[in-house]
């Protein structure tokens, strides 16, 4: 006879709940119940099974052997009837793709190009989520995405990442900032304090990990770094270049209407290709809706290569 009764099913989320946080007030927030129902719940588990699940100390909860067991199994078993369920919910409109995308690429290079896209996918409803955390299978689905665009190393265990764009780093600044620094005509001149950055050009990325590295690819040192501003978005960096405040490091997918424009200025024509490039990140299943976005992007990634070579021939 089967033990997964109704009781038994909620005392295996309360279980699993509190196993994973090793606590049993945050397992009760996540689940909205009280830490006495936690508490309860996993005693009638162990009173079921007849043994303890966790080691309980003053300040400390632990798992036992057996505690470890069923919390493996019962991990991945809840694990994987959310990612299910998350599924069948998201297949309901096959013709709708949520797309998540790093927000400086979003605002300044996708999303100028998506009247280009609906005239070319009439029968497809893109919307768009900027925001750049990493994501893994269970978290496209918990946040019914369709599929994702990253500016990244790729990496990726459980999902496809496909590049389609490269990336290009060259120093820009305003022209404002460059009549009031003449002498700024060699790498070798540009002071530390000058330098705008933004700290996280991708997850796990360094706090100056473009500017280190272009720097060392013009070798060049400087030093000091940290006297240089800090921003948590490239766009905000580029922005305070264009109003005079130094010199952010451009991404050419971010700057190039802005260096024909003339707002901002490739001060001294030397481009370097980042380690990063910009992926269409998907889960391994990914719908005909979800491919059509694809080939777009794929289509205008190069329309934009041919632009950059144009405007931008120094570009290796």
């Amino acid at each position: 006879m089967s033990m997964l009764s109704s009781s038994m099913m909620v005392w295996l989320r309360s279980f699993e709940a509190a196993a994973r946080h090793a606590n049993f007030t945050r397992a009760a927030a996540e689940l909205c119940v009280s830490q006495g129902a936690i508490s309860q719940q996993v005693k009638n588990l162990e009173g079921a099974l007849r043994r303890p699940l966790f080691v309980r100390a003053s300040r400390s909860l632990s798992l036992t052997p057996e505690g470890e067991r069923l919390y493996a199994v019962a991990h991945d078993s809840f694990r994987s009837l959310d990612l299910t369920l998350s599924q069948l919910r998201a297949s309901q409109n096959r013709e709708e793709v949520t797309l998540s995308c790093s927000p400086s690429f979003a605002m300044v290079w996708l999303t100028p190009r998506l009247g280009n896209f609906f005239r070319t996918c009439p029968g497809t409803h893109l919307k768009i989520q900027g925001e750049f955390h990493r994501l893994d299978l269970l978290q496209l689905h918990r946040q019914g995405l369709n599929a994702a665009v990253r500016y990244d190393l790729g990496r990726y265990e459980d999902l496809e990442a496909k590049p389609f764009l490269d990336e290009w780093l060259l120093p820009v600044a305003s022209p404002k900032f460059l009549e009031q620094h003449p002498e700024l005509k060699t790498p070798a001149q540009l002071k530390p304090q000058w330098l705008l950055h933004d700290s996280s050009p991708w997850v796990g990325a360094g706090e100056y990990e473009e500017w280190e590295f272009w720097l060392e690819q013009a070798e060049v040192g400087i030093g000091e770094l940290e006297l240089g501003n800090t921003f948590n978005l490239s766009l905000l960096a580029l922005a305070a270049a264009a109003n005079g405040q130094g010199v952010a490091m451009g991404r050419a997918a971010l700057v190039l209407d802005d260096l024909v424009s003339g707002r901002l200025i490739d001060i001294f024509k030397l481009s370097v290709p980042s380690v990063a490039s910009y992926a269409f990140i998907t889960p391994p299943d990914a719908d005909d809706s979800v491919q059509k976005v694809e080939m777009w992007l794929q289509h205008e990634a190069r329309e934009f290569r041919d632009s950059c070579r144009y405007h931008l021939p120094h570009l290796k």
